[in-house]
């Protein structure tokens, strides 16, 4: 189908406003967990533990498939595997909702979701924006990131009005319902790479050579990984990702409703504090987005991890008072939610250059579900065994100092690993 030359003139920005939507259409499942906690509790008699280890084995899958996607849609092209990771996802929203046994929860929840969700994780932002932008490529990421990070949060207030008023297997049925949504736009503009409509990457100059695709996309995930192991900043970044998803979404995205909870505050209310956090984070991302293009993106982990460790230790003592501590906490953390992706992805890139880079980041993201799987499953296990939140949350910040002092010695100026692979 011929591109009309007014939309082809910034197609850049279609693709971009494509997968922008493809990313909010599909974080809708990621935001059920902390919603379908009590609910699942009450019809099944499930312990939070039960249900954690699902979300674990959801978010573990959403993570190790991520080099692989990568890899997948280098072979047989974005649209391709986006349309099947929406079909696939939608599917499974909605054979959730005829659960009866825990294995029913464990493979549709954790097997079926996650396996489509992994697909468009941010692998997914950081491979449109290396194939389709030069410049502005930090800003990019900063905004598909907060896409699918947003969109779980803003999505909480409307899943949870919901489940209250309508039952929980409402939520599957509108979740099923947004991923198919998006499929016909995915469809119409989303395109490969650029020079599929006889464009170059925006900002790219004339010169420029399009990395060469694999044909054993598998092959090219684990060479990558063999590649990048070798390498100290690899780990360095594994590590303070697992710390990023064990604070985030492992953490207060899977638990922070029954937190909340545990302190009076209503579920519905409780949403609404998340959804806050959406908001904040969609300016925090952006914002690292922008700042990763024109700052060391080392510097900038130092100063996230940091005062996202602060902000955990505080949340106990002020989560129980509805006052300005709370909002502040909402505030703070929200501008730093997901603000490490567009410095993590940069870095990724210029160690391990444009071609590897998005496959090693797939594997540095599965560090980031792996921490979110471990605090899925041990923050509701303390819970059941402390009746607190709070040793989690002290953990988490802890954890969070940790990643500090781990990317406080990453340098700008070590040498790119195989720079044109």
């Amino acid at each position: 189908m011929a591109i009309p030359r007014s939309v082809k003139k910034n197609y850049h920005w279609w693709v971009f406003g494509v997968a922008f939507l493809t990313l909010l259409g599909a974080a809708g499942f990621r935001s059920t967990p902390a919603i379908l906690i009590d609910p699942l509790k009450k019809e099944f008699g499930w312990g939070r533990g039960t249900i954690g280890t699902a979300v674990s084995i959801n978010v573990l899958l959403y993570g190790f498939i991520g080099p692989f996607a990568a890899a997948l849609q280098m072979k047989y092209g974005l649209r391709r595997i986006t349309i099947w990771a929406l079909s696939v996802i939608s599917i499974g929203a909605l054979l959730t909702t005829q659960i009866s046994t825990t294995w029913h929860l464990y493979l549709l929840r954790g097997g079926v979701v996650g396996t489509g969700s992994g697909c468009l994780a941010t692998v997914f932002a950081s491979t449109v924006a290396t194939r389709w932008f030069v410049k502005n490529r930090g800003l990019v990421i900063g905004g598909l990131t907060a896409a699918g990070a947003s969109g779980q949060l803003i999505f909480l207030p409307v899943l949870s009005r919901l489940a209250d008023h309508y039952g929980w297997r409402w939520v599957g049925v509108t979740i099923a319902l947004s991923a198919l949504a998006v499929i016909p736009f995915v469809a119409l503009l989303l395109r490969n790479y650029p020079s599929d409509v006889g464009l170059l990457p925006y900002g790219a100059e004339h010169d420029y050579v399009l990395p060469e695709t694999s044909d054993r996309p598998i092959r090219a995930a684990f060479s990558a990984f063999t590649a990048a192991k070798r390498s100290g900043v690899f780990w360095m970044l594994w590590g303070s990702f697992f710390v990023c998803g064990l604070s985030t979404n492992g953490l207060i995205q899977t638990h922070f409703l029954a937190a909340a909870g545990d302190h009076s505050v209503s579920a519905t209310d409780a949403a609404s504090y998340l959804a806050l956090i959406g908001v904040f984070d969609v300016v925090g991302t952006i914002g690292s987005g922008w700042l990763t293009d024109r700052i060391d993106p080392a510097k900038l982990l130092m100063v996230y991890y940091s005062f996202r460790g602060l902000s955990l230790l505080f949340l106990d003592p002020v989560l129980g008072t509805r006052g300005m501590g709370l909002i502040g906490f909402m505030v703070f953390y929200g501008l730093d939610w997901v603000a490490t992706v567009p410095p993590t992805v940069a870095i990724c890139v210029e160690r391990f250059g444009v071609k590897r880079g998005p496959l090693v980041y797939g594997w540095v993201f599965a560090g980031h579900q792996t921490g979110a799987a471990v605090a899925a499953w041990g923050a509701g296990a303390l819970r059941d065994t402390t009746g607190s939140y709070r040793s989690s949350f002290i953990i988490a910040g802890a954890c969070c100092g940790l990643a500090t002092f781990g990317v406080s010695r990453l340098r700008r100026s070590e040498p790119v690993m195989d720079p044109a692979r």
